[in-house]
């Protein structure tokens, strides 16, 4: 009886424990994905100035980004694995002093190359360990709200480069690009670095103390998992959303100054930097909304939704294109359609398989994410070099958006019932 009261009172203080230091650790999580978030973000910003100072072509120069985000999610099954190793903190702090790096060093870049090995090589790894180290102790932290705690984590990626934006911009057009890059890159780093101090892992009795039965029942390892159907269908399907995203992020800037409207005023401001807060206010609203929503009404059902809006919003946004205000309206939209991948598809995948290696599974998915950025970059890019248009790009990515609303719907969740019956009996 003794032993039992005991057990009791342990689980208690550990809900208790972990009702206080959860949130603690949701905040800290936050402030590191803002200071991490521009690289991504305001890429837009530096391709005019960019082809000045390294000259090339603009598919040249979107190597960078495609580098960007390859080594940010090609490392991160590794960066992972050495996480869940070694612990965050240490993990953590490295990945921001890479990333303010990588803006300083790139400060200087003279050559395409020397740009790909800062800004792209530099700030890719130092990115990525920040980001799959985040959400991977997030969807731990969180076992019963993991939809709306990863998407405010990840809400804090693509809230962040909102307070850089227009400082950047303004930046940008009074000082140059090395200015800009050189104090900027100090200061996201060392934001980064003094938010990473405070950042752990939860304990194991507390996180098995509060996940759902069904998931204490899963612990897939990343090599069972790679072995499943369902988990290369959640791959394509995230490959599918990132490509479409990640063209508008990368290709923004000249689409819009091939539209005509990219130093249009609207509102007394641009309409190209004005669409780029907008999109970031959308970009961090959608992932926590998102998030709570699936975890109420489904995952895929709430995967058919967005999805489904992005390719809706991206159709108009085409066919509106020659006004600038819509541009900037329709703009959010179609980041509000797109940026909640970053809490469905880690949510669904920790769901599916497990918490146990859950931070070395994401890394494994958020793989797609590269093949995404090279698809929406460079190959985008020459796309439309080669047809002298926007229209081919964006019917692609329509397309895309759309196909991935129907497997969500009509596809992966019979595929997810179907294996995690098999995997709980």
């Amino acid at each position: 009886m003794s032993s039992v009261i005991d057990s009791s009172v342990g689980r208690v203080s550990a809900s208790t424990l972990y009702g206080k230091e959860r949130w603690l650790q949701l905040a800290l999580g936050v402030v590191c994905m803002m200071a991490i978030s521009s690289p991504q973000y305001v890429w837009a910003l530096f391709t005019k100035p960019l082809l000045g100072q390294v000259g090339g072509s603009l598919a040249t120069l979107q190597v960078t980004f495609s580098i960007l985000i390859v080594l940010q999610t090609f490392f991160s099954p590794f960066q992972g694995y050495l996480v869940d190793r070694f612990g965050p903190r240490p993990l953590l702090s490295a990945g921001a002093v890479l990333t303010g790096l990588s803006w300083v060093l790139a400060a200087g870049a003279s050559t395409p190359m020397q740009l790909y090995l800062t800004y792209g090589m530099l700030g890719g790894i130092g990115t990525g360990v920040i980001y799959v180290g985040v959400v991977g102790l997030m969807v731990r932290w969180f076992p019963r709200q993991r939809g709306l705690a990863v998407g405010l984590v990840a809400a804090g990626y693509g809230f962040g480069a909102i307070a850089t934006t227009f400082p950047i911009a303004s930046s940008l057009a009074s000082s140059g690009f090395a200015h800009t890059v050189t104090v900027f890159g100090y200061l996201i780093g060392a934001v980064g670095l003094l938010a990473a101090q405070g950042i752990r892992r939860p304990p194991v009795d507390l996180v098995a103390d509060v996940a759902p039965p069904a998931e204490r029942a899963v612990g897939a390892s990343p090599a069972q998992m790679l072995g499943t159907p369902v988990f290369w269908l959640m791959f394509l399907m995230m490959t599918m959303m990132s490509t479409s995203g990640l063209m508008v992020i990368s290709q923004m800037g000249a689409f819009a100054k091939d539209f005509g409207i990219a130093s249009t005023l609207v509102w007394g401001m641009a309409a190209l930097p004005l669409a780029l807060t907008i999109d970031r206010f959308a970009n961090g609203l959608t992932r926590p909304f998102f998030g709570w929503l699936s975890d109420r009404i489904g995952r895929e059902n709430t995967m058919g939704l967005a999805f489904g809006l992005e390719g809706v919003a991206m159709a108009a946004w085409l066919a509106l294109h020659n006004d600038p205000l819509l541009f900037a309206l329709l703009s959010g939209v179609v980041f509000f359609g797109w940026g909640e991948i970053f809490s469905l598809f880690p949510s669904t995948l920790t769901d599916t398989f497990g918490t146990r290696h859950a931070t070395t599974n994401y890394g494994i998915l958020y793989m797609a994410q590269g093949i995404g950025s090279i698809l929406g970059g460079p190959i985008a890019a020459l796309i439309h070099q080669s047809s002298g248009s926007w229209a081919p790009v964006f019917g692609i990515m329509i397309a895309l958006d759309l196909m991935a609303a129907a497997l969500a719907l009509f596809v992966l969740k019979g595929a997810r019932a179907r294996y995690l019956a098999r995997a709980t009996a």
